[in-house]
């Protein structure tokens, strides 16, 4: 197998040529690593690797064991531990830690036979939609390095663009997996709150609004990797029952009726939405209709406004609460020179909220959902872009030196309602970017983005499809069908080289 073969063939297809002794573990690990050691200098994906362990690993490979054996894959620097390596989580406060034992999840990547390359760049504690931590510097975008991929998962989402895995892992909190797909013409899916493992030592993240899972070239690839990973864990917070058949064998089903289908191209918050973003989503519309499936415009009946600011305020919580835990492990207070400006006005604006806001914040998510569930009542998906613009710069959503300290000075001087607005501020910029995406977060549905735009600069966008609990197969049956359609963005035509196609048009890329 040459460079080219591997870096356009999905998990799925590198595990049967290994299946077939056509190519070794080690022989795919070194071709991970040419692809890697090419790329990265360029897009800053990876920031940890670990390629001597990796390769003495991969002369212990049973290749009969289990279903991905000697597939190379990259873990997200944020809650997906492994055994022996580094886990800063973005964040310059974490870079001397190890990781004692591999999490949960990281576990059942070694039951499925992957070979570990290493880490993926996140930004700080994973709190932003682009990926530019000070500690390692910004991820760019393979398909126009001048662009972001996307965060929280953006070092995952650039690294599978541009073919130095075939998949990775990601996780999603507010949209971690879905913006960076959008951003780089992948397929994202989150799961169902509670579907994939936490812990050890946790039973939940950001109370239920963050799941880890994949970021993924190919559907069957996500397909099988939700056989792999659902899980149903005695000490999790939340469980989700286990889909009793395989993803990858029901996402081939027919549906057994037309489907009705809402959507909107409203931002939940009241930004502006891009007229690439609309096409998207009415191209995808027209296609359906033509499938024979009845699509109608509709708003979900969502106080958007009124679900981010507790959003924020939850965000608010968890960060002073980590930061808490940071001071007792270092023996001093944490500072503003110690952290990043987000990081930062969470904690104090966190500081201030009280026991009750909390709980109330959370149960505002619970009203969500029972809209959403009375939605899908009538409607068996609901669709809006997946983003509200392709990507941003490198550095446009990265607050100056100037405006930081203007920012720690108000929040200095404001009373504590004012604080969690001058937090809704902060993230504004960013938002306007994605403000699709945290709804499914917080009702804990699956939604998934789906590539099917490329704009006239020949940049990917994606578009959003949600569905009722627990019913990612009914996604990944769309999701397949999406994939064999003319719509579908195919990662393919990035080649081997993606960086050079910085700037191609549209009409170049698929040429």
């Amino acid at each position: 197998m040459d460079l080219h073969t591997y870096v356009n063939l999905d998990a799925t297809a590198l595990a049967e040529r290994v299946k077939a002794k056509e190519i070794t573990p080690r022989e795919l690990l070194e071709l991970g690593f040419q692809q890697l050691e090419k790329m990265n200098p360029s897009l800053n994906a990876v920031t940890h690797s670990r390629k001597e362990k990796a390769l003495a690993e991969a002369e212990r490979i049973d290749v009969e064991a289990s279903p991905f054996a000697g597939v190379p894959i990259l873990l997200k620097n944020l809650s997906q531990r492994l055994t022996d390596e580094p886990l800063t989580s973005g964040s310059p406060l974490l870079m001397s830690t190890v990781s004692a034992h591999d999490s949960h999840f990281v576990k059942k990547f070694r039951e499925a036979g992957f070979q570990f390359m290493g880490h993926t760049n996140t930004p700080e504690f994973g709190l932003k939609n682009i990926t530019e931590p000070d500690l390692h510097g910004p991820s760019r975008n393979p398909w126009n390095t001048d662009y972001s991929p996307g965060g929280s998962s953006g070092g995952a989402a650039a690294a599978v663009a541009s073919g130095m895995v075939p998949i990775a892992g990601a996780s999603d909190g507010g949209g971690s997996i879905r913006i960076p797909a959008s951003f780089t013409g992948l397929f994202g899916l989150k799961p169902t709150r509670g579907r994939t493992p936490v812990g050890p030592g946790a039973g939940r993240q950001w109370q239920g609004a963050s799941i880890d899972f994949i970021l993924s070239k190919s559907v069957r690839d996500s397909a099988a990797m939700l056989d792999e990973l659902q899980v149903v864990q005695p000490e999790a917070a939340f469980h989700t029952p286990l889909f009793p058949a395989s993803y990858k064998t029901a996402m081939k089903d027919s549906f057994e009726r037309p489907l009705r289908i809402a959507f909107s191209t409203k931002s939940p918050v009241g930004t502006p939405v891009s007229e690439d973003a609309k096409t998207a989503v009415k191209n995808t519309v027209r296609w359906l209709e033509r499938e024979g499936h009845i699509v109608e415009e509709k708003e979900n009946g969502v106080d958007g406004i009124q679900l981010m600011k507790d959003y924020y305020l939850m965000n608010s919580g968890e960060i002073s609460s980590l930061v808490r835990g940071l001071e007792k492990g270092i023996g001093r207070a944490i500072t503003a020179d110690d952290v990043e400006i987000e990081t930062w006005m969470l904690n104090q604006a966190g500081k201030s909220v009280s026991a009750a806001e909390f709980s109330a914040s959370l149960s505002s998510w619970d009203t969500a959902a029972a809209h959403m569930a009375t939605l899908h009542e009538t409607y068996d998906f609901y669709i809006t872009p997946a983003t509200a613009y392709t990507a941003p710069k490198v550095g446009e959503l990265t607050y100056s030196r100037q405006e930081q300290m203007k920012l720690r000075a108000q929040m200095n001087e404001l009373a504590k309602q004012e604080q969690q607005a001058l937090v809704y501020d902060l993230f504004l910029p960013s938002l306007t970017y994605t403000p699709f995406t945290q709804l499914a977060n917080l009702t804990g549905q699956p939604a998934m983005s789906v590539p099917v735009h490329l704009s006239d600069e020949g940049l990917p966008l994606g578009v959003q499809v949600m569905a009722s609990k627990g019913e990612e197969n009914r996604l990944l049956q769309l999701a397949y069908q999406l994939e064999q359609s003319e719509l579908w963005i195919d990662i393919k035509q990035l080649v081997a080289d993606p960086v050079l196609a910085k700037h191609n048009s549209k009409r170049a890329i698929h040429e």
